[in-house]
């Protein structure tokens, strides 16, 4: 049912539990792993002396990020690969997942912030609102 796996990882305590869930999945339904990270670059600092330097240090990290999650599902024995962009969260995940051909979308939230209210946050809720494939989210 589930066989290219968007995984979007935003390097949060919930993206490594939506992790597991994903390891699960993927070697459940024989599925190949797209692992993304998207960044922000921050425009505020667009005209200052060092903004090429920030840039490649958050695209380092963006990778590392990437790499870890890579790495860590082809010693589960499941195919992945590693794809980082920067730009809106939410946008670039949506268009990544048309791109890939994913059938399912896995990412994780922020949680309940109390008993009856649960707050998705604003690129959950967009990616859940717009995706063409199902989401998973993970508190």
């Amino acid at each position: 049912m589930f066989k290219r796996i968007l995984f979007a990882h935003n390097a949060t305590p919930a993206a490594e539990r939506a992790l597991l869930y994903l390891e699960h999945i993927a070697r459940t339904e024989s599925a190949e792993v797209v692992v993304l990270h998207v960044y922000e670059p921050p425009e505020r600092y667009l005209a200052t002396q060092g903004y090429e330097l920030l840039l490649q240090q958050l695209e380092a990290v963006a990778q590392e990020v990437v790499n870890d999650a890579v790495e860590h599902l082809q010693r589960a024995g499941i195919s992945a690969l590693g794809i980082i962009h920067a730009g809106a969260p939410a946008k670039t995940i949506l268009e990544t997942a048309q791109d890939e051909k994913a059938s399912l979308i896995v990412l994780g939230t922020r949680g309940p912030s109390n008993v009856t209210d649960i707050l998705l946050g604003d690129v959950s809720t967009e990616v859940l609102r717009y995706a063409r494939c199902p989401v998973f989210l993970v508190p």
